[in-house]
């Protein structure tokens, strides 16, 4: 394995790929150059379950370090519904339709007005979190 720079744009073409091939929903890049310093872009990506997620982590993993890029840093493995991979220029966010309800990180990054979590476009009737659901009936 020969170590090499690549672009945060083709680490966000392989991280997508790698998405793809393990069946992640709904896989949304948002770029946050002029937002953020810490990183270019963010993935998110849904999971059918925690199983899925990890899947899609350790496929995501062994794409990139077969390229020679090493992670910089992994949070929420195992029984998590949000798992994080940071690849410095791309931080990929794979999450189950409940937590990506629930946090929302597009209405986040992208403004409110852009969120397609608030319309519901990506999450079916039976993925409503219960904290969600606890907050709207409290409003």
């Amino acid at each position: 394995m020969t170590k090499q720079k690549i672009s945060g744009e083709e680490l966000v073409q392989l991280a997508t790929s790698a998405l793809e091939d393990v069946k992640a929903q709904d896989i949304q890049v948002i770029d946050v150059r002029d937002k953020h310093s810490l990183t270019d872009y963010m993935i998110i990506a849904t999971g059918t379950s925690n199983r899925q997620i990890n899947a899609m982590l350790e496929k995501v993993r062994e794409i990139v370090k077969h390229k020679g890029v090493q992670p910089l840093g992994e949070e929420g493995k195992g029984d998590s519904d949000w798992v994080l991979l940071d690849l410095n220029d791309v931080i990929v966010h794979m999450m189950t339709a409940a937590a990506r309800q629930f946090y929302d990180l597009e209405r986040l990054w992208l403004g409110a007005e852009q969120s397609r979590a608030s319309d519901g476009k990506h999450h079916s009737p039976e993925n409503t979190h219960s904290y969600a659901d606890n907050l709207k009936d409290r409003g």
